[in-house]
């Protein structure tokens, strides 16, 4: 099952750089990810969404190919490739993967205007070491649907709160 994290930057900036942090990550296997999304409050509070995924895009391009293709047998493929791209691109629109949009203009719209809000969907991770990468780069943990202990020391290690080994360090006494 998938957990889901939902962590306000000041800027923009500093929530892409984060988010490049754990596509880096993944390439090290110590994070699998379905989806990562940074959505920006602009100046006139409207929210937009910068998606890693566009399934549109991806749709219409795979619906032109397919109709370019079956349009070649039938002597035709530019009207082919056309409907087959007006189709994918529609297909596309209607299909909403990883974390739902409007959850996410939902969610952002409590961050203040030119704030970021980066929605992260993780399949897995290795836990102590993804938190060692993170310890320190700041944010604010708005939801989550980590247990108690484990949201905690992802508090704790943006920011730079942590022990030994990852963990988080013990109160002081």
């Amino acid at each position: 099952m998938s957990e889901l994290l939902v962590i306000a930057f000041s800027s923009e900036e500093e929530a892409d750089a984060v988010r490049a942090k754990l596509l880096d990550m993944q390439k090290s296997y110590l994070v699998d990810l379905e989806d990562a999304v940074v959505a920006v409050k602009t100046k006139s509070g409207h929210v937009k969404l910068s998606q890693l995924f566009h399934p549109t895009t991806a749709a219409a391009l795979s619906g032109g190919f397919w109709g370019m293709l079956i349009g070649a047998l039938f002597l035709n493929p530019v009207l082919g490739a056309a409907v087959g791209a007006a189709g994918g691109a529609l297909a596309g629109a209607l299909t909403d993967v990883g974390i739902n949009d409007a959850f996410m203009r939902d969610v952002a719209g409590v961050i203040g205007p030119g704030q970021a809000a980066l929605f992260v969907l993780v399949r897995k991770m290795t836990t102590d070491k993804v938190l060692e990468k993170l310890s320190g780069v700041g944010g604010t943990v708005l939801r989550t649907s980590l247990d108690h202990s484990k949201e905690q020391a992802l508090r704790d290690a943006l920011q730079g709160v942590l022990g030994r080994a990852g963990e988080p360090s013990a109160p002081p006494a």
